[in-house]
């Protein structure tokens, strides 16, 4: 079964404001790249090449103008409107007849994720016979929605922003589904909040057997940067690795020429487009160490 990809680019930025009050966060630079293009990046990486993006009225157009139908990387980028933010899981619901019968990955505008086993991560989890989320354990999962495990590891339960803590392992926003999602996410129930929440459709997955989740090692790096000081460290991180190593995170142009989206010709074209300097270079060398 084939895999589309969603992107939920929604909200309204509050937490970032006013660096927001003009522009959607998810074109906002994390070091020297758009925010958006490191969710775009994992999806590649997953090997999705069919992707929705979903935004606000007012953002869409900005996206748009940002990333472009995906043609030049080999993708097939489509857009759809979120009114008013109302969950995540209402993300499912908007982008049901683009997801049709196929299997979909859903991951959020404002995450950031990178370790050398990432892209076995993925390959794997678009593998399985059943919807998969990601735990990942963090010291101060406070706000954040949780799964509680047994002693053997398996999942007991999700819990949306505890008021106490009962678990480290928190759910990131990258989630695997098989098509059944989109029918429990039609029967959910607004929360206190509003909202259709991931937690309750993840649960019922759970409670029917549908669900599995994986939790991520020591070697992976999840970020949210939906604050300025997360947005700040994701930066800082992004920038310490490139310079320490010589190579991009999340390079799109890099990720569509390693699978084979493009060729040579069509990389060289890009590099010759790019009116900066620096990442016109790096698409060089990348031709100069696979050279026709």
């Amino acid at each position: 079964m084939t895999s589309k990809g969603i992107i939920l680019a929604g909200g309204q930025g509050t937490r970032l404001w006013p660096m927001t009050k003009v522009v959607n966060k998810h074109v906002l630079p994390v070091y020297d790249k758009p925010m958006i293009h490191y969710p775009l990046a994992t999806l590649m990486l997953a090997d999705i090449r069919d992707i929705l993006v979903i935004s606000s009225p007012e953002a869409v157009p900005q996206i748009r103008a940002l990333l472009g139908d995906g043609s030049e990387i080999g993708l097939r980028i489509d857009y759809a409107v979120q009114d008013r933010p109302a969950g995540i899981a209402q993300a499912l619901l908007i982008g049901a007849e683009f997801v049709g019968d196929d299997r979909v990955c859903l991951v959020l505008g404002d995450n950031v994720f990178y370790g050398n086993d990432l892209s076995q991560l993925l390959s794997d989890a678009a593998a399985r016979s059943v919807s998969t989320v990601f735990g990942y354990y963090l010291e101060d999962p406070a706000g954040l929605g949780v799964c509680v495990f047994d002693n053997e590891g398996r999942p007991q339960r999700l819990v949306e922003k505890p008021p106490t803590r009962v678990s480290n392992w928190v759910v990131p926003g990258l989630y695997f589904y098989e098509p059944e999602a989109i029918g429990i996410a039609r029967d959910l129930k607004p929360s206190p909040r509003g909202e259709l929440e991931i937690t309750d459709l993840n649960m019922a997955l759970l409670e029917s057997g549908k669900l599995d989740v994986v939790r991520m090692g020591r070697g992976m790096l999840w970020l949210d940067c939906g604050t300025a000081e997360n947005l700040l460290e994701a930066s800082e991180f992004v920038r310490v690795v490139e310079k320490r190593i010589g190579l991009q995170i999340c390079c799109l142009e890099e990720i569509a020429y390693m699978k084979k989206l493009i060729t040579q010709d069509q990389l060289a074209a890009l590099a010759a487009r790019s009116p900066n300097p620096t990442h016109r270079a790096y698409l060089e060398r990348l031709l100069q160490a696979d050279p026709a």
